[in-house]
């Protein structure tokens, strides 16, 4: 009888424990250079339909089981540079990188300094693929692609709207030309 209390406080840790995948680490990394690091050090598993995100201080902890967030001690742009450099060092993934449509319509007025953070940022990404969507369609895709892929989420402690970076993983040696022409051919029988 005396070991049912210690039973139940055993079971405690368990109760209260989340999936690996939605656990935070805080101050992973403080520089472009450990970023860059610890994105390489994922991306072996990583591939087509794997995404990487840089979001701001506010964005929310999600839920769905593919999604791994850490958190980081760095500026924004420093954590984005850090992912593209990872990445571009990768040769079985490309970046497909979506921006939130709402960043270029942030008035200076309420987020002083924005203007020269989408410059930066422009600079950051140059020569990437980038396209924009509506913050919440993003977020749809994403929490989409968690549900079957893995979503490794790196949160900043940067203050302004819509600067999240999202990194959708396509396959480095796979064009979407050469899919689209393989498509072709197979549905003309060969």
């Amino acid at each position: 009888m005396t070991l049912a209390p210690l039973a139940l406080l055993a079971m405690i840790p368990l109760v209260g424990s989340k999936p690996a995948a939605q656990q935070q680490s805080t101050n992973l990394a403080t520089t472009q250079a450990a970023i860059e690091r610890y994105v390489s050090s994922k991306l072996p598993k990583l591939g087509h339909r794997n995404w990487v995100v840089v979001v701001d201080a506010a964005y929310p902890l999600q839920t769905s089981p593919g999604i791994e967030m850490v958190t980081v001690n760095c500026p924004h742009l420093t954590a984005v540079a850090g992912v593209v450099t990872a990445i571009g060092k990768a040769k079985h993934v490309r970046p497909m990188v979506y921006l939130d449509q709402e960043l270029k319509f942030v008035p200076e007025s309420r987020t002083p300094g924005i203007g020269k953070f989408r410059n930066s940022l422009t600079k950051v990404l140059k020569g990437k693929d980038v396209s924009t969507l509506l913050h919440a369609d993003i977020i749809a895709k994403l929490e989409d692609a968690g549900k079957s892929f893995k979503v490794l989420v790196i949160k900043t402690p940067h203050i302004q709207p819509y600067t999240s970076v999202f990194f959708q993983l396509e396959c480095g040696y796979w064009s979407d030309s050469a899919e689209k022409e393989l498509r072709q051919a197979m549905s003309k029988g060969g």
